[in-house]
């Protein structure tokens, strides 16, 4: 993990390196509206949809780029829930959105683009899972903002793209086989940044 973020961190060293005037760096943070996929109990196959639930995130942001067109990647902790009949799956992960933004009118912009996931942890009514199918996988930010100065506010809608399941074994059926629930985020972010 500690890789990972100094990856990201040096990655983020790069882009400022060959930055033009309109670009900086940035913390943000924000709320999470957030169900994952499907929970798929081992006593049979029929699916529960989850309940959305309220999570939260905080990172860094680079900015990049002129007046009208901007590259803007992020590295965010994003901490998420989502409960199926009254059992929680929790998710702790570390986001890397990599968006491509256009300035419109005033402080209107809109962005769009990949967001690369890593799973930091994950449980299930208090079960810690650790079979996920991957720990990386791939996802599509997509939103609009306003900018006031140094203060931004934003929503965007994330989804993730792969297959990616995590096993584990019922706690209360130990003689059928592993469940299993959908990791993949399907969530509404609503973030308020701060450009240093």
């Amino acid at each position: 993990m500690k890789k990972t973020i100094l990856v990201a961190f040096m990655a983020l060293s790069g882009f400022y390196g060959i930055a033009q005037s309109d670009s900086g760096f940035g913390i943000k943070g924000g709320l999470n509206y957030n169900a994952n996929g499907d929970y798929f109990e081992s006593a049979g196959d029929a699916a529960i949809n989850p309940d959305r639930n309220v999570g939260y995130h905080v990172g860094v942001f680079g900015k990049f780029g002129a007046s009208k067109v901007y590259l803007r990647p992020e590295l965010v902790y994003t901490k998420t829930k989502s409960d199926y009949d009254g059992a929680d799956f929790d998710m702790s992960k570390l986001d890397v959105p990599v968006l491509l933004g256009i300035n419109l009118i005033g402080p209107l912009h809109v962005f769009a683009g990949p967001s690369f996931q890593y799973i930091l942890d994950t449980e299930f009514d208090g079960v810690t899972i650790d079979d996920v199918e991957n720990d990386f996988s791939v996802g599509m930010n997509i939103g609009a903002g306003v900018s006031f100065g140094k203060f931004g506010i934003d929503l965007r809608y994330e989804r993730g793209f792969n297959d990616n399941e995590a096993s584990f074994i019922n706690t209360n059926i130990t003689n059928l086989g592993p469940s299993r629930i959908d990791t993949r985020p399907d969530q509404l972010i609503l973030s308020l940044s701060l450009a240093l």
